[in-house]
């Protein structure tokens, strides 16, 4: 007869695989966020099939309700993360309200996943002219042609003004659009998540008072 008391064996590494789960010893690391995010974003290169530089941006309009959105990260270092957009957009209005912005990468594939929170600020106009000048020919035709968010009376009237910008630019050079740049979000929390047997998460957080301040490590209950 089976007693009342009977507790399950805990799950082992193996059983875990068998589930789909990666098998790694638990997460752990120095004091430097930036570093663990580059070796995260360097496997994520490796495994995951589409897009590993994709990440939801979050703002917030006018009246505090919150919009959020797939964008590809450009660039990653301490000073924070890079994207680019037309600045009259819907995002650009936002940030241009309220300078603070929230970020989730999600590697499906890795199952991992790294939040972000923090202050915007506008890449510099040398940053912004060098990334454009290395986007296709015909992405740079595309910032040109599109009025970003705004009503569209049909997919004709797209391809009206893309045929336009193509003919102005002709094979010359193409210049950067004075209403399309790039955001910096400089971030003040930096969470990592990672998937564990049985909903056992690791979630280690980074999170600093200010820009001019270090950041504190905490684990959290997954």
């Amino acid at each position: 007869m089976a007693s009342r008391d009977f507790i399950p064996p805990s799950p082992s590494e193996a059983d875990y695989k068998r589930e789909g789960g990666t098998g790694d010893a638990p997460l752990t690391h120095g004091n430097d966020p930036f570093v663990l995010f580059a070796e995260w974003l360097t496997l994520a290169r490796e495994k995951e099939p589409n897009d590993p530089n994709a990440m939801a941006l979050a703002t917030v309009d006018e009246s505090g309700l919150p919009d959020v959105r797939m964008v590809l990260l450009k660039d990653a270092d301490p000073r924070g993360f890079v994207f680019y957009t037309n600045l009259e957009s819907a995002k650009g209005n936002q940030l241009a309200a309220n300078s603070k912005a929230a970020l989730c990468f999600h590697w499906k594939s890795l199952r991992r996943q790294v939040r972000v929170r923090g202050l915007v600020e506008a890449v510099s106009a040398e940053e912004a002219d060098a990334y454009f000048a290395s986007r296709a020919r015909d992405s740079r035709i595309g910032a040109w042609a599109s009025a970003q968010s705004r009503p569209l009376e049909s997919r004709h009237a797209l391809e009206k003004k893309v045929a336009k910008f193509a003919a102005k630019f002709g094979l010359g050079a193409i210049p950067r659009p004075d209403f399309w740049s790039g955001y910096r979000v400089k971030p003040l929390r930096i969470e990592f998540w990672r998937d564990r047997p049985f909903r056992l998460h690791d979630r280690l957080v980074f999170e600093r008072a200010d820009l001019d301040s270090p950041f504190t490590q905490t684990r959290l209950y997954p």
